[in-house]
C-alpha cells in the first residue's frame, strides 16, 4: 500500500509542480551554474546505495589554492532561498518513482556513517528512507544527531498509513515556518563521527 501511494502521489505532485520545476532549473543554471543537481550516493533500504538528487543550493568556488571553500562562502541568496522552502528536494520525487525512497521515511543520510551507527542507530535502515519523516517535523536540523536517530527509530517502530499522512500534513508547516533548516552556527548541520564527535559536513 506505501509503494502504490509513493508511486500515485510522487507522480501527482511531478505533474503539478512541473512547470516550477523546469523554472527551478533553469534559475540553478543561471545563479548557480552545471551541474542543475547535486547527486551523491546515499544509504537506502537496508544500506544498499542510490543516487539521490536535489537541486544544488552552493556555488563550486574555491580558493587560490583550489581548495573548495567552506558551505557558508558557497551558500548564496538564492541557495538560502531554495533551502528555507524545501525546494531543492523536488528531484527526489524521480527517486521515489525509482523506488530507492519513500515519501515518509527517515532521511538518507551519508554512506560513511554506516559503520559509525549503533545497533540500535542501524534500525533507521529498516525501512526506505524518505523526502520527509518523524525527525523532519520534530526539529529537523535544529536537533542533536541522537536526538534525530532516537526519532527515526520512533518511526520504524510505530510506521503506519495515518502515522505518514500526519507526518506530510505536519511538513506543510514546517516548510512555510522554514523550521529548523540550519543547526546554530553552520550553514547546515554538523557531521556526525559517532558518539559525541561530529565535523562541519558538506552539503551541495
Amino acid at each position: 500500500m506505501k509503494r502504490i501511494f509513493d508511486v500515485i502521489f510522487s507522480l501527482i505532485l511531478l505533474i503539478c509542480l512541473f512547470p516550477i520545476i523546469v523554472i527551478l532549473a533553469c534559475f540553478v543554471k543561471v545563479k548557480l551554474g552545471s551541474p542543475i543537481l547535486f547527486k551523491q550516493v546515499r544509504p537506502g533500504l537496508h544500506g544498499s546505495s542510490f543516487y539521490f538528487y536535489k537541486f544544488r543550493t552552493m556555488t563550486s568556488e574555491r580558493d587560490e589554492n583550489g581548495v573548495m571553500l567552506p558551505d557558508h562562502q558557497r551558500l548564496t541568496y538564492f541557495g538560502k532561498f531554495l533551502r528555507k522552502y524545501s525546494l531543492d528536494e523536488f528531484p527526489q520525487l524521480f527517486n521515489v518513482l525509482k523506488g530507492d525512497i519513500s515519501i515518509v521515511g527517515p532521511r538518507p543520510l551519508l554512506m560513511e556513517y554506516l559503520p559509525l551507527y549503533t545497533d540500535e542507530q542501524k534500525k533507521r535502515h529498516d525501512v526506505k528512507p524518505g523526502i520527509t519523516g518523524w525527525a523532519q517535523i520534530n526539529g529537523r536540523n535544529s536537533i542533536s544527531w541522537e536526538e534525530k536517530f532516537e526519532l527515526d527509530i520512533w518511526y520504524v517502530q510505530n510506521q503506519s498509513f495515518l502515522l505518514d499522512m500526519k507526518i506530510l500534513i505536519l511538513t506543510v508547516g514546517k516548510v512555510l515556518k522554514s523550521e529548523g533548516i540550519n543547526q546554530q552556527g553552520n550553514a547546515t548541520i554538523e557531521k556526525f563521527k559517532g558518539s559525541n564527535m561530529t565535523v562541519r559536513e558538506e552539503h551541495g
